[in-house]
């Protein structure tokens, strides 16, 4: 039975609630941080991205997702001059602060495991190899 009477809207909540119930395995059981991870960590990576790749990036998330990855969206700053991985996390604690204390690493890690477990293994081997070496260093290399 749909939720919303329209599938569209249904399939992008559906596919939310599973990526938000997987970032709090990994944070603990708090929807509302874990959207806030979510949400964080991905715009700090597409800042990081050249447009185009960053355009492609979020046309595979969902919907839902893909409006909080677009919100404050620069595209005239972009790609942001991060070019090692402690700028990188001090970025994303930096977008958390205000929230309930989680280390910026373990936002990156839930939130890097839930596009490799989702996304195309294609588009991540892009985004990854786009990343500088020490940012990289946060991901697992995709697989070849």
């Amino acid at each position: 039975m749909s939720t919303t009477g329209m599938d569209v809207f249904d399939k992008t909540l559906q596919a939310t609630h599973i990526w938000l119930d997987e970032i709090m395995n990994d944070i603990g059981p708090d929807r509302a941080l874990a959207w806030k991870v979510l949400s964080t960590v991905l715009q700090k990576l597409r800042d990081r991205l050249p447009i185009e790749l960053a355009a492609h990036l979020g046309a595979q998330l969902p919907l839902l997702v893909r409006g909080a990855y677009y919100d404050k969206f620069d595209p005239t700053k972009m790609p942001a001059d991060w070019h090692t991985a402690e700028q990188f996390l001090d970025e994303v604690r930096e977008g958390l602060s205000g929230s309930r204390s989680i280390g910026s690493r373990v936002a990156v890690d839930a939130v890097f495991g839930v596009l490799d477990r989702h996304l195309s293994e294609g588009q991540i081997d892009k985004v990854y190899r786009s990343m500088p070496k020490s940012i990289r260093g946060l991901w697992v290399e995709p697989e070849a």
